[in-house]
């Protein structure tokens, strides 16, 4: 989930610092005041184009960072796939520096594409606003959520789908090379060649190194042999005898010297049998030339093989046997292309019965899902409204099968149903998130979902029930929400106040958390507008507690 927001010098504001909690924080504050900015700042912050005039005036460049944390193993893996360092404590920094030469994104302190970052953010934050709306609104996402729907009854058939389509893309591969005689040909001779090349080798593990030792040996053979009579006449020179005569003229004396005695008779013993294998070694080594030549043929034909395939033994006979397999497909084309027609046959019907049964297990799905997201609507006053979850068939297979999904929607009675995409008021677009979402709620991997506009054109048991589905999807998501209505700042867990101050030569926007006393006044502010009665205040400490009750 997101744990903070650090924002400098962006427009109104000079510098905030927010902490975000789990459950349902509420931002709230007059028109004005800079609520949008925030979430402007979260949008830039994940890679949104920058738009003119963002840094703060007399400013040079505004900052935004973001901090999130990542409990769920299966979402770390994902994120580490994208080639993005995240620590045993799964924290993600994400950065954004504006100024007017450049502006630079920053994952964990590393510069990043603004695609890359939108492309993480997916996994962790759903934003649905008027001008900003990630996850749901996708049509590629609008398919993963009717599959998190009907997830435990089209997991199998997915996987069974998702591994034939590996086989028949394989069978595409192979049809997809056509010949021509004379270049088959060709390329079989050539092949052939090669294979004989590798085949005439016989190529041996620990050869080359075992020949180099030799080689070096041989090559040598003269620089050793004057360096070994060297030591044996360095050895002579300063033999242990004469040592051993004064030990024993001597040893009579004292009896403590027969130790040392022993020890230099030892001495003379392991002397004499290095003389002798230095002897025998020089009396062996010699420059045997034809050994030599050998030795020098055999490695030349290593080292050419191994510069024109591979220096890796295990490499040279995977590529052996891939020619191998290569010229057998080349020699047997005809036969072996009409095998593949007929395996790429019998994948198509396999691949189609399993998409078809995959399509009506999503469709009965979507039937009991669409209903679901109908009785939420309503609960939300969307009470004429026409919802549909549209299914199309691709032209061809994907691992997902052949479905494409379109949530359809029309707020008001006799218009036709429009995709999701293209509803044009964001608090109606966010309420439908929000429906949607509600109906999700324990199924939804997206951790930090954030609502702006959410209240337009609602009041009365509307805004209460919009503030019952927030903190029931808080039970379970973060959930950031804007709002200007009492209700849904007197459910929330945490409540920010955000305010513009002046002091008639420049205005900035400072935001504070407020609770027990500072909330019911907000609150109170909410219903009364600028007056605020004894009355107003006593309405709102009511709201307060019988929201407290509700979460409870």
């Amino acid at each position: 989930m997101l744990l903070e927001l650090h924002v400098k010098n962006l427009a109104l504001i000079e510098q905030v610092d927010l902490e975000f909690f789990a459950g349902l924080t509420v931002l709230s504050g007059e028109t004005g005041a800079g609520k949008s900015i925030l979430i402007d700042s979260i949008n830039l912050a994940l890679g949104a184009k920058v738009g003119k005039d963002v840094v703060r005036a007399g400013a040079d460049f505004a900052y935004i960072e973001l901090l999130f944390c990542i409990n769920d193993r299966l979402k770390l893996d994902a994120i580490r796939k994208m080639d993005i360092e995240v620590g045993e404590d799964g924290l993600i920094t994400m950065s954004r520096k504006i100024s007017k030469q450049k502006n630079v994104l920053r994952i964990n302190g590393e510069v990043i594409a603004a695609a890359k970052g939108r492309k993480l953010m997916s996994l962790l934050i759903d934003i649905h606003s008027q001008h900003e709306s990630y996850g749901l609104l996708e049509v590629s996402k609008q398919l993963q959520l009717i599959d998190l729907f009907a997830e435990d009854r089209i997991k199998e058939v997915k996987e069974d789908i998702k591994e034939e389509y590996q086989n028949y893309k394989a069978i595409e591969e192979k049809l997809s090379e056509t010949l021509e005689e004379n270049l088959r040909k060709r390329e079989i001779e050539f092949l052939k060649y090669e294979i004989e090349e590798i085949e005439d080798a016989q190529l041996k593990e620990g050869e080359e190194q075992e020949l180099v030792q030799r080689y070096s040996k041989i090559k040598n053979a003269s620089r050793i042999a004057d360096a070994m009579s060297k030591i044996s006449s360095y050895i002579e020179e300063d033999g242990i005898s004469p040592s051993l005569k004064l030990i024993s003229s001597v040893v009579q004396y004292d009896e403590e010297l027969s130790d040392i005695e022993s020890q230099l008779f030892d001495a003379e013993s392991i002397i004499a049998d290095l003389r002798h294998s230095i002897y025998n070694y020089i009396d062996e080594l010699d420059f045997n030339e034809e050994e030599f030549d050998t030795i020098n043929s055999r490695l030349d034909t290593i080292r050419s093989l191994q510069g024109k395939y591979s220096e890796d033994l295990k490499e040279i006979n995977k590529i052996y046997e891939g020619k191998k397999e290569r010229l057998e497909f080349l020699e047997n084309y005809e036969e072996l292309i009409s095998e593949y027609k007929e395996q790429q046959r019998s994948s198509v019907a396999k691949l189609n019965e399993l998409c078809d049964k995959l399509s009506g297990l999503r469709k009965e799905s979507a039937g009991v899902l669409k209903e679901s997201i109908i009785r939420e609507l309503h609960d939300l006053n969307f009470l004429g409204v026409d919802f549909d979850i549209e299914f199309k068939k691709l032209s061809d297979f994907t691992p997902q099968g052949r479905d494409s999904v379109e949530l359809m929607i029309s707020t008001n009675p006799g218009n036709p149903k429009k995709p999701l995409r293209e509803i044009a008021s964001g608090g109606e677009l966010s309420r439908i998130m929000l429906a949607i979402k509600t109906v999700l709620a324990d199924l939804d991997e997206v951790d930090t979902l954030i609502f702006d506009e959410i209240d337009t054109g609602i009041s009365g048991r509307t805004a209460q029930k919009v503030s019952e589905k927030l903190m029931l999807i808080g039970r379970g998501h973060q959930v950031i929400c804007i709002t200007h209505l009492p209700q849904i700042a007197a459910m929330a867990d945490h409540n920010y106040l955000i305010e513009k101050h002046t002091d008639g030569h420049s205005t900035k926007t400072e935001i504070s958390y407020v609770k027990e006393k500072r909330l019911v006044e907000e609150i109170a502010r909410l219903i009364g507008g600028s007056e605020i009665t004894e009355a107003v205040l006593q309405t709102a400490k009511e709201m307060k507690d019988l929201a407290d009750k509700l979460k409870g």
